[in-house]
């Protein structure tokens, strides 16, 4: 299916991302000289650029991003929105600026190298089964799960790591925000499954990993400069 109009986007970058290091949150700081946002944010704008899309940005930084913005001349189109206290909380303020038609994306900004294809595989996915769905990876490493009396081996050909664009009809997605916070929700589609939703699973990818530590920097500036000399 074709991407459209009534496609939208929650991109959130409500956190601080203090494990990152650095002394700005991590969504500003650069890759390949320019703010890791802004690649997470091309990212959509690839798949359709006439997609609404939300940045969630933690508190007084609204300033700080236009001022990037304008250095870097970037002009892509986006509404801004105040983080909450948890991801839970920025997500559905985030939500607040989506309409009820259409279908809506939300992404983690720390995953600036999500491909056109993954988007798209995951949008297509939604309006054919009209309903959640999210991309996933095998589990290569072999996982134990503490037990009271130590721990058990468990099968990881059953296990599936998570990631985000994870997309829903936005009806749905905004019927179940409604509800009140609870500790464990770890992402969007445990929400949206907490509603009574069913959640689809896609094929993710391996280079659209989370920017978490130092070390995940140093393999974020390898994949881009990688990913440029392919380009070049």
């Amino acid at each position: 299916m074709k991407a459209d109009i009534c496609d939208s986007v929650i991109i959130v970058a409500g956190g601080q991302g203090l494990r990152a290091g650095g002394e700005l949150p991590k969504q500003f700081q650069k890759i390949g000289g320019m703010p890791m946002l802004m690649h997470t944010m091309l990212a959509f704008h690839s798949y359709n650029p006439h997609m609404k899309m939300v940045v969630v940005l933690p508190e007084g930084f609204q300033t700080y991003w236009g001022a990037l913005c304008e250095s870097h001349y970037f002009t892509i189109q986006h509404t801004l929105v105040e983080g909450g206290d948890t991801r839970f909380h920025s997500v559905k303020n985030g939500l607040e600026h989506i309409a009820n038609e259409g279908f809506v994306a939300v992404h983690d900004a720390a995953r600036p190298f999500a491909s056109t294809a993954l988007i798209t595989r995951c949008f297509t996915a939604a309006k054919m089964y009209r309903a959640g769905v999210i991309p996933v990876i095998n589990e290569s490493n072999s996982v134990r799960q503490v037990t009271v009396g130590g721990s058990v081996i468990v099968d990881r050909t059953k296990l599936r790591l998570v990631q985000t664009p994870q997309v829903f009809p936005a009806a749905i997605i905004k019927r179940a925000y409604t509800t009140s916070f609870d500790p464990a929700f770890t992402d969007d589609a445990s929400v949206v499954e907490r509603a009574g939703n069913p959640i689809m699973l896609v094929e993710g990818e391996q280079n659209n990993f989370k920017i978490t530590t130092p070390f995940d920097w140093i393999v974020a500036e390898s994949w881009h400069e990688s990913c440029i000399k392919t380009i070049g």
